[in-house]
């Protein structure tokens, strides 16, 4: 029994596939904590969201079972020469609609993920030229190599050129939009679901695509996905049989859903790096009693809020040891972090360095934190600003729906934050896009895709080039030695603060049925299930 391949993956020991008995009911139940706000492919990049909008919508590319790069829109590619990437389409595929899929579309698509509004940049390089050979072959014109390329790209949907200049929705749609775009509302992908309706915040019916080009690999012929932010009412679904799927199972609750007769829970480390930022760009924070100048800037202030922060005790009380704490800011599946020692926590040193920046009494900063995004999201901020309390930091936390938090934090809204927590995982598997899209100056005139994801305003020339140079390097151990001297650099920085990656908690109906796979890794792929 094998799984399907449109919801994003997690490694740990162990593979699930999910599967609805012949017997059962053909529709999956789904409820997660946050919502899909919009069906634009190019608004959000949030993997939640890239995990629903992808059983509608593909790339050329996509990831298999064993989380490698395979085709998908794009039968097979080459590289003709370094800096070009040569595509050859599928042929037959249509959109939902019934219009065909071209490389006019693929030409498109690659215009309007990098137009003003998108939140995927730096999925295809600012300077790319994107050239349309004929009507299935596509050229990508690179200004420099870019061995990793297709990495970037399970996550880019492809749209119909035709559909969106109809409807008036050739620009994406920002995560701040107050009014919706018709793309945000509808969808005409060429995945192998369809969407029948979608009500944001309320629920959204998937129904399975009789004419997809693919085999599907299910049994499904609809998915109701409901978002229920409560944790206490999204157990109680599941345990009522309201429910087939829920993600997250609250940490308090995975005991309880393990002993009862009609569920079980499916629990690992995943990827996504959970992580503090502080905004070191403005001369005066937006939110602070502090004018005339950023605290943040200090790098002992920094430094002082790190040690401020007692990961042990995040771990332990509020994630009920269902965490891994993080020395750097990826998970070291990614890349490992045995030459990496997290700083030890040391309030009493945070208040010496606070002092010896000029902040003996402190000061006041509001902190944005999502309340529906991460496991305990809402709960870890709330255990840092009692942290912080400590070293006379005091902090106004505004948790909120991640649509709101989203839209005020990012680049489109204008980094609109002084304090925050942020979660990433790193969509092409490697840490060259954690070093670019979260860590890389912002602004920069070479590469404005560049930092597309850095809150934070951090910003130091040395780090961009040894990043650059990881993303040409083909050496393997060189290009570890480069990661390696990034992440140091920015730990001499007190760039970021690196907290944990979290479990993944998924609570399953016992109609699903769970088998083993061999290749020791974890996928939980809610909306393609193997019937036997």
């Amino acid at each position: 029994m094998s799984v399907g391949r449109s919801l994003f993956a997690a490694t740990l020991a162990g593979t699930l596939a999910l599967a609805l008995s012949p017997a059962s009911s053909q529709t999956l139940r789904y409820a997660n904590q946050g919502e899909l706000k919009s069906l634009d492919p190019y608004t959000l990049n949030e993997s939640t969201t890239s995990a629903h909008l992808g059983h509608v919508y593909e790339g050329l590319v996509a990831r298999g079972k064993d989380l490698k790069i395979i085709p998908a829109l794009a039968e097979s590619w080459e590289t003709p020469e370094p800096t070009r990437w040569r595509f050859h389409l599928r042929k037959g595929v249509k959109f939902h609609n019934g219009d065909p899929f071209t490389a006019d579309d693929v030409v498109f698509s690659a215009e309007r993920v990098r137009a003003k509004g998108s939140n995927f940049l730096s999925r295809v390089p600012a300077d790319a030229k994107v050239v349309k050979v004929d009507d299935y072959t596509v050229d990508f014109v690179l200004s420099s190599p870019n061995p990793i390329l297709t990495a970037l790209w399970a996550t880019w949907y492809i749209m119909d050129k035709k559909w969106a200049e109809a409807n008036d929705a050739v620009a994406p749609t920002p995560a701040a939009a107050t009014t919706p775009s018709y793309a945000s509302l509808h969808e005409n992908g060429t995945g192998p679901f369809t969407i029948e309706s979608h009500q944001p915040g309320v629920k959204t019916v998937f129904k399975a695509n009789p004419n997809w080009w693919g085999k599907p690999e299910h049994n499904l012929k609809e998915i109701v996905f409901t978002p229920i932010a409560n944790p206490a009412t999204r157990v109680a679904a599941l345990l009522s049989g309201e429910v087939d799927v829920i993600e997250p199972v609250p940490v308090q609750d995975i005991e309880r859903v393990k002993a009862s007769p009609n569920a079980t829970v499916l629990t690992g480390p995943e990827l996504r790096t959970l992580f503090v930022g502080m905004d070191q760009a403005r001369d005066e924070l937006l939110y602070s009693n502090v004018k005339g100048k950023n605290p943040f800037k200090d790098v002992r202030v920094r430094e002082a809020v790190y040690r401020a922060i007692d990961i042990e005790l995040i771990k332990n009380r509020v994630m009920r040891g269902l965490s891994t704490p993080s020395a750097l800011m990826v998970a070291p599946e990614i890349f490992p972090s045995k030459d990496f020692t997290r700083p030890k926590f040391d309030p009493d040193a945070a208040k010496k360095l606070l002092a010896d920046a000029g902040y003996a009494d402190g000061f006041e900063v509001t902190m944005d934190c999502p309340n529906d995004r991460y496991v305990n999201d809402a709960a870890i901020c709330q255990a840092i600003v009692g942290m912080l309390a400590r070293i006379n930091i005091k902090v106004d936390l505004q948790a909120q729906p991640k649509a709101q938090y989203f839209a005020k934090v990012l680049k489109p809204g204008g980094y609109k934050t002084s304090l925050y927590m942020l979660g990433w995982t790193p969509d092409t598997l490697d840490s060259q896009n954690v070093l670019h899209d979260i860590m890389g100056c912002r602004d920069d005139p070479k590469d404005p895709n560049r930092g597309e994801a850095n809150l934070a305003g951090y910003c130091n020339k040395q780090f961009d080039e040894l990043a650059d140079k990881v993303l040409v390097e083909s050496d393997t151990a060189k290009r570890d030695l480069l990661i390696k001297q990034a992440f140091e650099l920015s730990m001499k920085d007190w760039a970021y603060i690196p907290l944990h990656q979290q479990a993944l908690a998924w609570g399953v109906s016992k109609k699903v049925k769970l088998t083993q796979g061999a290749d020791n890794m974890v996928r939980l792929y809610w909306a393609t299930m193997q019937g036997e």
